[in-house]
């Protein structure tokens, strides 16, 4: 229902904002652009995609993930027959049983969890999401209401979003490409900002579900796995960009090969029938694509309306005048609208962190704050649409208000880094 709410919302301001445009301000054509423009159309002035091309765009999004989904459920389904999800279980059961209470021991959902928790941790999109996607149904078989998100459904997916991450290497990329003097001096904030979203989320979400944080086995292995990720952050800063980019390649690349040679390997152990179990698993990956297709095209169709009707431009020139009033250093609202849309789009975070880049030069502090706010979060209402949209979850109770929350917290994060950082740019 929240997200019901917040979708008409947006659909509504940016109609009356883009109405306001043409009948009081003379923008005569801005319905036109909305519905019909290309961002490629030269003649088109805000060089943004309206609503008919963002259906291609959410279309062709979905076909590329039946692909990705295919694959890497195909090998998650070898992986459960050979027994290679309960391992993990096992493993990881006595941290996720305290998170996690109403999780039977030994549950699936708990290795489909880790996997998904491990790919976002080395940054790999693609696999992240199957994994999660498969997460979220192995949870749904557990919740008595199917319609409403259970406890461990709004814990699985907070900690997602908030997105914990060793190396932001797209962010990384990015910044080479625009030739930034240092393209990885927004590495280790982006670390930071990471860790501490995703510790507000697990202590927001746990006091709702009056989960004890201060066990033994809790403060066990989120200071083990802090202790991991410190390590990880000394080795990688002593790197420069190509070293850090080759041991990113390695890093991830490497682990899902070896995933997959692990699983085949376990299921050949197991004696299964390793083809007809990966394609078993790659048809639950089509048809679980094919669902979410509505979920992601109205998310993108109300965040491509609310861009080209200038409403996210008249919050920043707002806050900008807002803030300038008491005398403070403005400098951060110019990366502000990378955090602003981060929690809507990715691809559209990364276009305005760009269009930052170029507008006030790689090496400025807006650029670098809008670095650090593309690698801080995921997207959080395009995560909530499609992960409780793939299993029909209609009521998402607090789960968005946490991730807002996160979000606010990381975005906070990264301004009080960016100035302890980068103070001195221009």
């Amino acid at each position: 229902m929240a997200l019901s709410r917040i979708w008409s919302a947006f659909i509504i301001i940016a109609i009356t904002v883009a109405g306001i445009k043409c009948f009081f301000l003379g923008d005569s054509q801005i319905f036109m652009w909305m519905v019909s423009g290309k961002a490629a159309d030269a003649a088109n002035p805000l060089k943004l995609d309206g609503i008919i091309e963002t259906c291609w765009i959410a279309v062709d999004i979905c076909l590329k993930l039946v692909g990705i989904l295919a694959l890497f459920i195909g090998f998650m389904n070898i992986a459960e027959k050979a027994g290679g999800i309960r391992l993990l279980s096992k493993i990881a059961s006595p941290f996720f049983s305290k998170l996690f209470p109403d999780i039977p021991k030994g549950h699936p959902s708990m290795g489909h969890m880790i996997m998904n928790f491990s790919a976002n941790l080395l940054g790999l999109d693609n696999a992240a999401t199957p994994f999660g996607l498969k997460a979220m149904e192995s949870l749904q078989e557990l919740n008595p209401d199917k319609a409403s998100a259970s406890n461990s459904q709004i814990m699985f997916l907070c900690l997602h979003a908030a997105g914990l991450n060793l190396i932001p290497v797209s962010v990384i990329a990015i910044r080479s490409a625009q030739k930034a003097s240092d393209p990885t001096d927004v590495f280790l904030p982006c670390m930071i900002v990471t860790f501490v979203g995703t510790m507000v989320a697990m202590i927001i979400v746990s006091f709702k579900q009056k989960i004890n944080l201060f066990q033994p086995v809790i403060l066990a292995w989120v200071f083990g796995i802090s202790a991991i990720i410190a390590l990880l952050v000394y080795y990688v800063t002593r790197l420069d960009a190509a070293g850090i980019h080759l041991f990113s390649g390695k890093l991830s690349n490497g682990l899902i090969l070896l995933v997959f040679l692990l699983i085949v390997l376990g299921g050949m152990y197991k004696k299964i029938d390793l083809f007809a179990a990966f394609v078993e698993g790659a048809k639950d990956g089509f048809n679980t694509a094919i669902r979410i297709i509505p979920y992601i095209l109205g998310i993108l169709v109300a965040v491509s309306m609310l861009r080209t009707s200038g409403t996210f431009d008249a919050v920043i020139s707002g806050m900008k005048h807002f803030f300038a009033m008491f005398g403070t250093d403005t400098r951060f609202v110019d990366g502000l609208p990378t955090a602003l849309i981060r929690p809507l789009s990715g691809g559209a975070a990364r276009g305005m962190m760009v269009s930052t880049m170029i507008t006030f030069g790689p090496d400025s502090f807006a650029s670098r704050l809008s670095g650090i706010f593309q690698g801080a979060s995921d997207t959080t209402f395009y995560v909530v649409a499609v992960y409780f949209g793939s299993v029909n979850i209609k009521n998402t109770r607090y789960a968005i208000g946490t991730m807002l929350l996160a979000d606010l917290a990381g975005i906070i994060t990264s301004v009080i880094l960016c100035y302890l950082f980068f103070g001195n740019s221009l």
